[in-house]
């Protein structure tokens, strides 16, 4: 059975044997159901019930229900395809028990700065704390992209060392929204080799990221309302200026009337040092591979034989033409596992975009900032 039909033939079959969706009924019912898909392709199966019922013909007849007709609708392959959903592995949502164990992060939406036109804002706060750690201002976008999140990420890692974890929203630069099976992203593929845990929040704030939600609006108010600013390098001189007060000096309702490097002086630094020049050597692929090694991933192939996951293009031939493959990764070889879904097709491609390089991206950025120097030998 197997080498005949392949999964499929498998299937226990209970009962008497298929006769297909409708075919206890009339072929003439089946007929005009398929003609009404055919030519309203936006009808669904309870619209297709519904004209039954109207249907003089069908008077006093036995129709087919919403759900058998669902069924026919599928067998019939007037349905779409849909990709099966997998939950990318991620770090435990917990209460953080001391400073840098994790930090929010997240871009406040588009403000109008005078001079400077819109501008996105890319927050960092610490969790426990209530440290403001990061802003940095890009300019004419609304949507920062993975090399701005890089650059004050590691702005931020130079100054207070690396956290444990790092929990973002559903964002596309943080993750592969666009798929049921979802691929890590550069981001955050870079942030495990780090040694860094992700997490993905699962309620919309309030409910999480109160924190850095409630940082947009204290940043903008002490830093930006009222203000003008010539360039970029002037607005993160006010972002930061307004950050070392509000972190030395302002007192925070949450602290109890205390600021936070006050409330937590080791909040200074996580005990995690970081340095530009250290990170290539900081980087190990093996967590990649193991963090990999756990998920699973499906997509469509294409008549032309190839698929996407992450940011690249697959080729696996016509063989697999038109079918779902089931992806999984071999973190001894580094290759892609790819089987059709019937079980019969398998192939293993060497997967992309996991060198180091690929990683660490554009480091000339941060090394250009005057705030940064390298360090002696």
């Amino acid at each position: 059975a197997y080498q005949r039909q392949g999964r499929a033939g498998l299937v226990s079959r209970m009962g008497r044997p298929p006769t297909g969706a409708l075919g206890q009924f009339p072929a003439e019912i089946r007929d005009t159901v398929r003609e009404m898909r055919e030519t309203h392709s936006g009808w669904g199966p309870l619209t297709i019930r519904t004209e039954l019922e109207n249907d003089r013909r069908f008077a006093g007849k036995k129709l087919p229900s919403r759900p058998r007709i669902a069924a026919f609708l599928n067998q019939e392959e007037f349905t779409r395809k849909y990709e099966r959903h997998t939950e990318l592995p991620q770090a435990r949502a917990e209460d953080p028990q001391h400073p840098h164990e994790e930090w929010e992060v997240d871009a406040q939406g588009v403000i109008k700065a005078a001079e400077l036109g819109s501008v996105s804002i890319i927050n960092i706060s610490d969790l426990f704390s209530r440290l403001k750690v990061d802003s940095f201002p890009c300019l004419n976008t609304s949507h920062p992209s993975t090399p701005d999140y890089q650059l004050v990420l590691r702005r931020a890692f130079v100054h207070y060392g690396l956290p444990e974890r790092i929990s973002f929203d559903h964002d596309s630069v943080f993750y592969d929204n666009a798929c049921a099976s979802p691929y890590p992203t550069i981001l955050h593929l870079w942030l495990i080799a780090l040694d860094i845990q992700v997490r993905f929040i699962e309620q919309a704030p309030p409910a999480e990221h109160s924190v850095i939600e409630r940082m947009h609006q204290t940043v903008t108010q002490q830093a930006i309302a009222g203000q003008t600013f010539v360039d970029g390098s002037m607005l993160q001189e006010s972002l930061s200026d307004r950050l070392d007060f509000l972190n030395h000096c302002f007192p925070s309702r949450s602290l109890g009337g205390r600021p936070p490097l006050i409330a937590y002086p080791d909040a200074q630094h996580s005990g995690q040092p970081y340095r530009l020049e250290w990170e290539e050597a900081m980087l190990d692929l093996d967590r990649v591979y193991r963090y990999l090694a756990q998920g699973r991933w499906f997509r469509q192939v294409s008549a032309q034989g190839q698929f996407s996951l992450g940011s690249h293009r697959y080729g696996v031939g016509k063989d697999f033409a038109d079918q779902t493959l089931e992806i999984t990764f071999d973190p001894q070889t580094c290759e892609l596992r790819c089987l059709s879904a019937d079980g019969s097709r398998k192939t293993h491609l060497p997967v992309r975009g996991l060198s180091k390089s690929d990683l660490v991206g554009e480091l000339s950025p941060l090394i250009a900032l005057p705030a940064y120097q390298l360090a002696l030998p």
